[in-house]
């Protein structure tokens, strides 16, 4: 997601070089692809939208960009950004009104904004020292990664969308040896 240009299916920009700001279609979001990323180009969409709903920049009432807009942006089919729309609406985050456009209906669970900075904060020295220590933006991606993946397997933290809530399955189950797994599970890192 991006205040500003997007990206078409090549990684290249689009629009003229000093593009800033949103399309025609007035939304407050313009779409980027990470041809780098294995997911579907739907999914990257849907996951936009919800990621834009979480840092407050899309509320309630907001129009997403047209089916338009977004093809000719990204340079992507149209029944690609349909399928995401739909799944978006399934999701019971937007809904089409026909004639005017796709709007943000629902809304997920936000963290303030002095509580984002501050955490911010915090992140930003912790990506600090991993570059200091000598990782790269891969390393810091999957220790990050695993990281995470182990909080969430712990119990530690809510379960993310999607992901069904019950017995926890052990912290190795599932994993090939060697692979996901950080030396300590006591070793926070994160001031």
């Amino acid at each position: 997601m991006v205040i500003g240009k997007g990206v078409n299916a090549n990684g290249r920009a689009t629009g003229p070089p000093n593009q800033a700001g949103p399309p025609a279609s007035s939304s407050p979001i313009v779409f980027r692809l990470d041809p780098g990323l294995d997911v579907p180009t739907y999914l990257q969409l849907v996951q936009q939208v919800e990621q834009a709903l979480r840092l407050g920049y899309l509320q309630r009432g907001d129009q997403l960009p047209t089916v338009k807009d977004v093809v000719e942006t990204l340079a992507i089919n149209p029944n690609t950004v349909l399928k995401a729309y739909r799944e978006l609406e399934h999701r019971g985050l937007a809904a089409g009104r026909p004639g005017q456009g796709t709007f943000i209906e629902g809304t997920l669970r936000r963290v303030g904004l002095a509580q984002q900075a501050e955490l911010r904060k915090s992140l930003m020295t912790w990506l600090r020292s991993a570059q200091t220590a000598g990782l790269d933006e891969a390393g810091i991606t999957a220790l990050f990664g695993g990281s995470l993946r182990d909080f969430l397997d712990r119990g530690s933290g809510p379960a993310p969308a999607g992901r069904p809530v019950g017995p926890r399955r052990p912290a190795a189950a599932g994993r090939r040896a060697g692979r996901g797994s950080a030396p300590s599970d006591d070793a926070e890192g994160v001031a």
